[in-house]
């Protein structure tokens, strides 16, 4: 094993709390293919029962200290060429541990331009800046004299190409730039100005029109704010250090001057050092460290805002899932109608509609009518309502007709509706439904995601999804490839049901991508469902490799062998059947009798191959054979009358759901087309530091208005049962990008007033209610 390796799995292994021998084992694994799924799942006696976080985090440290080794080689044989690598150089550049430290020793060998240094030293100015430096006592003026030529014409031009060598070398100084970095991390301050004359054009980032904070301590959600009010040059911002120090030399600038014994007051030439130093942090330093510290902000926010967004798709995707019952999705819409779709237990589509309770053709009866029909002839039993525009106006349509039904009354759920246009426009849409008109496609992704939220929604873009904050300000690499992997897990933690899977769920499983997802539906399509296991390994491209990534994530119901429908890995039957033989039962019988298998000593089946903690995983799936992880299925009930932000009144306790959770505290759907605010210190009656402590995206909670600006659209909420904090700042929209629907236009007066919707249905519904004979 070469020392960069130990020193990788060394340094990992501090990180993630484990011993270098399981990071060592965990890299052989994914440098072999494996996924981080299929390791955490099966390959624990192996990696020493390393998790999927450790897993993720040792993956995402392995990517960036390769990438250090790499360019640590390249800047070493760089020095090499050059013939300046000494011993104590090699010794620095082998023991850095960032990217940024490696290039701060490599920056004086770095290949550069034509500096104004290097002009001066070919006008032989260098022994001049030597002999100042040497000798302190020197009057400078007077050693200049002496390199007068063609080429430097007087006294002020040798002193000043003698600075420049001088800057420069100081500017190149690697322990210098080191501590100067870390001195402006701990005093640096972030400033933000509004640009001049942008101030109601940029009113939305007001907030920061004069705004100043420790550059250690920005969130990362307001960094993100004031950055993307710079790019639309609203703002501007500086990070500045030592602005408000009086003394006579600032402490970044003595830092450069004792960096080389500078005083000021040793002699003529000191004096003029100093002021080289002072020069030399203000037109090299400041604006090179500045500009460090801006980009290491950015990472540290862009970071923060992928961690936040993770968590709350993890969350969203984990969702309880409703199950399989027919359900009718509804796409709500103003002028263009209420779009409707009906999908079966398998999320089949069975028909689609539109309906126009609403201005301008405020057809209400006819619509009602037209629900009662698909209710009835499908035996409807969920219906999911997208939350966007007019989303209050057709839940409350949808109650009434729900109301007046004499039984079999389907449940009526609000639902997120984001990411349901970008699904009916992709391409994933119109293979699936290559007739079916693009708006109506969006109430079919509706439906769906209320039976279960993690099959449809593996079919949209993971940053369309809208659960994260600033999540367009991002490095879209890097977030694309967290969230991928949140998908991954998310997926592969449920399981996927082989026979009913749609490609875009099947290319989640481990070992099998795109390519291969087409294959198995491909073979599906062509010799009916798989019966086992084994049977994948006939489909063209899928050899013994993938099969073993993806066989224990995969679910075969009802076929030739029971375990095909649990976690348990092919690998592992033979342990499984060993288990089966002691408890003198057969299979089916045993797998759910959790009295029997609890009595069952794990230790007895541990062999070289399958250790404890395999073992253990075996007798708790076959107490409950192919378990679900997610939770169960729960729903809030909004408020009735309460559709619009002016509806609100300070103290209305409501019910809600959470559909965003950021660093500053969560959002909640109450019913009114704009989320509320709980701000993190209105969580809980305790000081609450992570909002995650407390909420996760998807749940439901009980909430008060605290305060409610209309104007603005901003809504504050609280959860404490005590008020006994000051009341938050009422939420700003600029907190987060989520996409958010506007708010449905107040009804037109006059002619084209919707007619009111009432308990009596009138006679089209009535008629539609009666049995046909």
């Amino acid at each position: 094993m070469s020392s960069v390796a130990n020193r990788i799995a060394t340094l990992i292994a501090s990180e993630i709390a484990a011993k270098p021998q399981q990071v060592l084992t965990a890299i052989d694994l994914l440098d072999e293919g494996a996924t981080v799924p299929f390791i955490a799942r099966y390959r624990k006696e192996v990696t020493g029962g390393l998790d999927d976080t450790q897993l993720r985090n040792l993956e995402e440290r392995l990517g960036y200290l390769r990438e250090l080794e790499a360019r640590r080689a390249a800047v070493l044989e760089s020095i090499r060429e050059q013939g300046k690598l000494t011993d104590d150089l090699e010794q620095k550049i082998a023991t850095v541990a960032t990217k940024a430290e490696l290039e701060d020793l490599y920056l004086p060998f770095k290949p550069k331009r034509r500096t104004r240094a290097e002009i001066a030293r070919e006008k032989g100015l260098g022994p001049l800046a030597e002999a100042l430096m040497t000798d302190r006592k020197l009057v400078p003026t007077d050693a200049a004299a002496a390199y007068i030529t063609e080429e430097v014409l007087d006294v002020k031009t040798a002193l000043e190409g003698a600075r420049d060598i001088l800057m420069e070398g100081f500017a190149e100084n690697a322990e210098l730039i080191g501590r100067l970095r870390e001195y402006m991390r701990r005093n640096a301050v972030l400033r933000s100005t509004v640009a001049t004359g942008k101030e109601a054009e940029g009113a939305k980032f007001s907030d920061y029109f004069a705004h100043h904070e420790r550059w250690s301590t920005v969130p990362g959600h307001r960094a993100l704010a004031m950055m993307r009010g710079r790019n639309e040059d609203i703002l501007m911002l500086d990070i500045e250090v030592d602005t408000e120090d009086l003394s006579a030399i600032k402490p970044a600038e003595k830092m450069v001057a004792d960096a080389y014994g500078i005083t000021g007051q040793a002699g003529a030439a000191d004096a003029w050092l100093l002021d080289v130093a002072r020069w030399t942090w203000r037109v090299k330093f400041s604006l090179s460290l500045s500009v460090d510290l801006m980009m290491e902000l950015r990472q540290r926010s862009e970071e923060e805002a992928i961690q936040v967004f993770a968590r709350n798709l993890k969350d969203l995707l984990l969702a309880a899932p409703a199950g399989s019952r027919t359900t009718l999705g509804l796409d709500p819409g103003i002028r263009t109608g209420v779009k409707a779709a009906v999908v079966d237990g398998t999320g089949k589509l069975l028909e689609t509609a539109t309906i126009y309770p609403f201005q301008p053709r405020n057809d209400v009866r006819g619509s009602q009518a037209e629900l009662v029909r698909l209710i009835k002839q499908h035996n409807v039993e969920l219906i999911a309502i997208g939350n966007g525009t007019a989303s209050r106006e057709t839940d409350q349509l949808v109650a009434e007709v729900i109301a007046a039904l004499p039984s079999n009354k389907p449940t009526r759920v609000v639902v997120s509706e984001a990411g349901a246009s970008v699904y009916s426009a992709s391409e994933t849409a119109a293979q699936e439904f290559p007739n079916l008109d693009v708006s109506l496609r969006g109430a079919v992704s509706i439906a769906r995601r209320l039976q279960d939220p993690l099959a449809e929604l593996v079919k949209i873009e993971p940053k369309a999804i809208g659960v994260g904050q600033y999540q367009h300000d991002v490095d879209k690499y890097r977030m694309a490839r967290a969230l991928d992997a949140v998908v991954e897990d998310a997926v592969n933690a449920v399981g996927v049901d082989v026979n009913m899977a749609s490609a875009s769920l099947l290319s989640r499983v481990s070992g099998l991508g795109g390519s291969l997802a087409n294959a198995i539906l491909l073979h599906r399509d062509q010799n009916g469902p798989f019966k086992s296991r084994k049977d994948l390994l006939s489909v063209p491209r899928l050899g013994p490799k993938a099969f073993e990534q993806c066989a224990g994530f995969l679910r075969i119901r009802d076929g030739i062998e029971p375990l095909d429908a649990s976690s348990v890995h092919p690998e592992a039957y033979d342990v499984a059947a060993k288990i089966v033989t002691a408890c003198g039962r057969d299979l089916r019988t045993l797998m759910g009798n959790s009295a029997l298998l609890k009595s069952v000593d794990a230790k007895q089946f541990v062999d070289d191959r399958f250790g404890l903690p395999t073992v253990k995983d075996i007798i708790a799936e076959l107490e409950k054979p192919g378990r679900d992880p997610r939770p169960e299925f729960r729903t809030a009930t909004f408020a009735d009358g309460v559709n619009e932000i002016a509806d609100l009144k300070p103290g209305m306790i409501l019910e809600g759901t959470v559909t965003n959770v950021a660093a500053f505290g969560a959002f909640v759907d109450i019913g009114v087309h704009q989320d509320g605010l709980v701000h993190v210190s209105q969580l809980a009656d305790k000081f609450i530091k992570n909002p995650y402590e407390v909420v996760k995206a998807g749940d439901v909670v009980k909430v008060r208005v605290v305060d409610v600006d209309a104007k603005r659209k901003r809504i504050a909420l609280t959860m404490r049962k005590e008020d006994s904090a000051p009341r938050p700042p009422v939420a700003a929209r600029s907190d987060t990008d989520r996409q958010k629907p506007r708010s449905a236009p107040p009804p037109a007066k006059g002619r084209n007033e919707r007619a009111p919707v009432t308990g009596s249905l009138g006679a089209a519904l009535l008629d539609a209610l009666k049995p046909k004979s």
